[in-house]
């Protein structure tokens, strides 16, 4: 099953050459969700052929600009460009109110329906369960409320040995319950244990977005053991001050977070418009955690 997260901004605050604020798209069986949409986002899809019509789900973490500015407009296009079908909506309480008003203010009545599901930042909880993934949020200690985003892919049916079952004579009809787990038995009372005809699922994959975020254990469990961990990391380690007063992470502290809830991958993103160039950041985050990447608009990585 594919899951893959592209990304389409990873710039703190405020915007700087080559990087826009933050927003991501994961495609998770051909279904797309998108993570934050900062002021640009619309432009980034149409720059990495993202196509807003099959976005049915939206996350916003946050109420800082740089996490939500692109949203009102999006909405907008969507509206503009004919969509009927229903779209979700996670974030903060006070979204609803921000959307509602601007568009009292800009007179437009949406064509589709917006279904607004409120986050708490305050615990952890299941905001979706479909027949691919389940999406938790993940509370996070920043200036204002604040919560991430957990995917976990679901546990899919076992994987058939068709040779063998082509060689045995196994009706096409049996095949769905040889998934599910079941023996088969054959006309002759010849009994195939399931283990013999088929094998076990991929692991489930987990990717956990962490959006702005002071270096804090509470959040460790949740994500413990994920396969790519994204994680903000705005700042270098000898701005540690800055970013306690900020509530916001170093890269060496992604880098070390990493390590603790024993991730697979990181990436680091988020990035602070002082620094030109990533590659202090990502040194930083890679010495002490080695398979670290930068969150570099319109690139794709496999979860």
């Amino acid at each position: 099953m594919k899951f893959e997260v592209t990304i389409l901004g990873s710039s703190s605050a405020t915007p700087i050459y080559n990087r826009n604020p933050t927003s991501q798209v994961l495609n998770i069986n051909e279904r797309l969700y998108l993570v934050d949409c900062g002021e640009g986002t619309q432009q980034q899809m149409l720059r990495f052929d993202v196509r807003a019509s099959r976005i049915d789900h939206i996350f916003i973490s946050h109420l800082h600009g740089d996490h939500y500015l692109g949203l009102v407009g999006l909405l907008s296009s969507l509206h503009l460009n004919g969509r009927k079908k229903t779209l979700k909506l996670f974030g903060p309480p006070q979204l609803k109110e921000i959307i509602d008003l601007q568009f009292k203010y800009s007179e437009t009545t949406l064509q589709y329906e917006i279904e607004f599901i409120e986050t708490d930042p305050n615990k952890a909880r299941t905001i979706v369960s479909n027949e691919d993934v389940t999406i938790e949020t993940i509370p996070l200690d920043h200036r204002i409320p604040c919560t991430g985003f957990l995917f976990r892919e679901k546990k899919r049916l076992r994987k058939l040995l068709k040779d063998k079952l082509e060689r045995i004579g196994v009706p096409v009809e049996y095949f769905t319950a040889l998934k599910k787990g079941a023996d088969y038995t054959n006309p002759e009372g010849k009994v195939y244990k399931n283990d013999t005809l088929t094998t076990d699922s991929d692991a489930p994959k987990a990717y956990a977005y962490c959006s702005d975020t002071l270096y804090s254990d509470q959040y460790f469990d949740q994500i413990n053991n994920v396969d790519l961990l994204y994680h903000e990391a705005t700042f270098l380690n000898n701005m540690l001050d800055r970013a306690k007063e900020t509530h916001h992470t170093t890269a060496l502290q992604a880098g070390e977070i990493a390590l603790k809830v024993n991730a697979k991958k990181l990436l680091i993103g988020h990035f602070s418009a002082r620094y030109k160039s990533l590659d202090e950041l990502l040194e930083e985050a890679q010495s002490v955690f080695p398979e670290t990447g930068l969150a570099i608009e319109g690139k794709t990585f496999t979860v």
